[in-house]
């Protein structure tokens, strides 16, 4: 992790993209400047053909991200007019975390609240410590999320999970939200930077052209397919034809460890 000031910073270990939300003052509330930051971040990801996985964390054990900052509500977030630009900033943050084509995966270490439970429910996986709380906050403050938000929360919890979750505001703790779906594998404190690098580590060591269609195969279902598209049957055979597929099937039949070198 470098030394630096900027609120959100992305870094590059070989193949692997991490993201640091860095505002540990207050517990890594996003501000304004963030929320436009982010999707830059997650593009140049998605764009660099050397990075295979992604990784959303806070900077440290304090928080993942406590949400929006509302200390800035009063100036830039203070009625319709002036809160448009800043919905717009928020949306496209979220939507473009949500349809990366790169597996993301949100490493959880304390209050992941509002926003911050809205980024990590955009991510494709959770990995939380024990000390982990959730919570969705808009009924605190008058608030309403957004169709595509909303529907983040159903897809995972179920409609009548979200409704209790949007209307109470309560926070829940990891078993909780283990139970219902937010988090996806819980981790000791102390392993759990480890585990969860250990296992990025293995997704990239994967098929990257598997990995990457099955993630949109996933999200077509979650839209409502039942059955293959002729976009996504075409995607299917076309894996036939990779390298990859060729070097897959070589070293099971050589009872090596394949070496994949699609990106």
């Amino acid at each position: 992790m470098k030394t630096t000031t900027e609120n959100i910073y992305l870094e590059k270990k070989d193949s692997i993209a991490t993201i640091y939300l860095n505002r540990p003052e207050k517990r890594n509330a996003m501000n304004y400047e963030m929320w436009c930051r982010l999707p830059e971040l997650l593009q140049e990801v998605d764009s660099d053909p050397k990075l295979k996985v992604l990784v959303l964390r806070g900077v440290n054990e304090v928080a993942f991200c406590a949400g929006a900052d509302i200390s800035e509500f009063k100036k830039i977030r203070s009625n319709s007019e002036t809160s448009r630009l800043y919905d717009q900033a928020t949306f496209r943050a979220f939507d473009t975390l949500s349809n990366m084509k790169k597996p993301t995966i949100a490493l959880i270490q304390g209050y992941c609240v509002g926003g911050g439970a809205g980024l990590a429910l955009a991510c494709d996986l959770r990995f939380s410590d024990h000390d982990g709380r959730f919570g969705i906050t808009p009924s605190k403050l008058g608030l309403v999320y957004s169709t595509a938000a909303t529907k983040r929360i159903v897809d995972i919890a179920g409609a009548s999970r979200a409704l209790d979750i949007l209307m109470s505001g309560r926070i829940m703790d990891v078993q909780e939200a283990y139970h219902i779906g937010f988090v996806d594998r819980i981790i000791d404190s102390d392993k759990i930077e480890m585990e969860t690098y250990e296992y990025v580590n293995l997704i990239a060591s994967r098929a990257q052209y598997t990995v990457r269609a099955a993630k949109r195969i996933v999200r077509e279902i979650l839209n409502g397919a039942t059955d293959s598209s002729e976009e996504i049957q075409q995607l299917i055979e076309d894996a036939y034809d990779t390298d990859d597929y060729k070097e897959g099937v070589q070293a099971f039949m050589e009872k090596r460890k394949p070496n994949f070198r699609y990106s």
